[in-house]
């Protein structure tokens, strides 16, 4: 649990209040006002294929912010690869990889074919009980989701209530479309994930993530013909949390 965490009526008013004062304002502002009113927060991030702009962001606001950095154990060699470079880049001074613990693998997925029997058993395993661990201690957290990106998002806000946890998620990029990120990446000349240019708009674990054709939603090729949206990380209870409240 965050530390001293607060009422969850004062947390939702707080959150209210936070997304009326910056309702107008810039993914800039969401992120600096995140860093000073939302206690001690974090910067999840996935490396994936528009994570560098958040992470631009939080380099320039201040490169001390935490970044953690979920290692599944699963994950293509270019993200590794991409989380080095661009770590160096921009010169993050606090970025923590987490990973499940060894003990924790061997007895529940010792042959890596737990994804198999279920996806989103593999998902808990190996990140969204990973990364609980790693955020206690945390007043918030600092997401890249945007609500272009699935139905499930589309109605999300700049703060939220994480549920059933106390702690305030920030999504700064809630309100872009797909031109601002490539805008904000062109202007700022960052390096694309290699895997974008291969077909991979969103980019997950290697064995559950496919290329995207033309004309299909940008997370198609995610867990590709299951019924599955997100990996669990912005699940409580299994049900999606959207402004605070259980869909």
């Amino acid at each position: 649990m965050p530390r001293d965490a607060e009422p969850f009526d004062d947390l939702h008013r707080r959150v209210e209040g936070l997304n009326a004062r910056y309702r107008n304002h810039s993914a800039t502002d969401v992120l600096r006002g995140a860093l000073s009113d939302a206690g001690h927060v974090a910067l999840v991030s996935s490396f994936g294929a528009e994570s560098v702009v958040l992470l631009h962001m939080v380099a320039v606001a201040d490169r001390a912010t935490p970044v953690l950095f979920v290692d599944t154990q699963m994950l293509f060699a270019e993200t590794l690869v991409y989380q080095q470079e661009i770590s160096e880049r921009l010169g993050l001074k606090n970025l923590h990889i987490i990973r499940a613990e060894d003990d924790e693998i061997a007895r529940e997925d010792p042959y890596g074919a737990l994804r198999l029997r279920s996806t989103d058993a593999c998902c808990n395993l190996r990140k969204t009980a990973p990364l609980n661990r790693a955020l206690d201690g945390y007043d918030g957290w600092i997401t890249g989701r945007k609500r272009f990106q699935s139905g499930t998002r589309a109605a999300l806000e700049f703060f939220e209530v994480e549920e059933g946890t106390g702690r305030i998620k920030v999504n700064p990029l809630a309100h872009w479309a797909p031109e601002d990120v490539r805008a904000y990446m062109e202007e700022n000349r960052l390096p694309r994930h290699p895997l974008v240019a291969k077909g991979y708009p969103s980019i997950g674990c290697a064995p559950c993530t496919s290329p995207v054709k033309p004309g299909e939603d940008p997370r198609a090729g995610r867990w590709r013909n299951e019924a599955k949206e997100e990996c669990g990380i912005h699940l409580v209870d299994g049900k999606m949390v959207r402004s605070g409240e259980m869909t």
